[in-house]
């Protein structure tokens, strides 16, 4: 039976430089019940318990620690980063850790960064399952927002997955990044559902508003809403108008959807 899609709020992007107090009360007034972030260890983790509890919500995803899994000889570090964040993430019941993989390393052969990849992601398997969270890896686009990143295209993301093979690693599908890296994006993330932990979502081209645009995301959620995705979809952009209207717009579609 297919579930009902869970929105969720990046407050880092949405209400970038607003009060912490301020965004996550925004949020749950928009009638969204979920929040996530960036840096967790930029952050007061017992004041975001306190809002999120004071607002009757729940916190969907938070960053782990930006250290490269394309350079081995950076593993150690990324894997000590990785303990912290799952600590952090245990305490703010925060489910999903994203991850991002590290800028392409010149110089070097692009399958042996893939397979650096994927042993540092069979290495960190066994701290995740052992916690209940989920770390998705992230796709971005190199074309717009992040020139020189290593992971670009989702039918990687995917590969390496399939090749770690563990229930606690899988993909965010960046919807707005892979509709820049390759378009066809309801077909590749239907294929590939039960490797996505997470969605991210904003408007292209600008990286605003979801109403804003070529994308059409009502039937993007619908094609995920008849699947059996269980996890949050991210709404991750830099509005144009008032956030909370978007935010209110948005929150009706996917009331529509359950």
């Amino acid at each position: 039976m297919p579930n009902q899609l869970k929105p969720s709020v990046c407050i880092d992007a949405v209400f970038e430089n607003v009060p912490l107090a301020d965004a996550v009360k925004s949020v749950a007034d928009a009638g969204i019940k979920a929040f996530e972030f960036w840096c967790w260890w930029e952050k007061n983790l017992d004041e975001l318990i306190q809002q999120r509890d004071a607002n009757g919500m729940s916190i969907s995803a938070c960053c782990t620690k930006f250290i490269s899994l394309v350079d081995p000889e950076k593993r150690s570090e990324y894997l000590a980063g990785l303990e912290e964040s799952i600590a952090a993430a245990k305490q703010l019941d925060c489910p999903v850790l994203i991850s991002q993989v590290g800028d392409f390393r010149p110089g070097v052969s692009r399958q042996v960064q893939h397979q650096s990849l994927v042993d540092g992601l069979r290495e960190a398997a066994p701290l995740l399952e052992a916690s209940n969270i989920t770390l998705v890896i992230e796709p971005l686009n190199e074309l717009v927002d992040h020139a020189g990143y290593y992971l670009v295209r989702s039918d990687e993301a995917f590969e390496i997955i399939d090749k770690v093979n563990s229930p606690r690693v899988k993909v965010v599908f960046d919807i707005y990044h892979q509709q820049i890296s390759e378009g066809h994006v309801i077909h590749n993330l239907m294929q590939n559902i039960d490797k996505i932990g997470h969605f991210h979502a904003a408007g292209n081209p600008g990286r605003h508003e979801l109403t804003l645009g070529e994308l059409n995301y009502e039937q993007i959620f619908a094609a995920i809403q008849s699947s059996e995705y269980d996890g949050y979809v991210g709404l991750e952009y830099w509005p144009k108008h008032a956030p909370s209207e978007g935010l209110r717009h948005v929150a009706r579609w996917f009331t529509a959807a359950s």
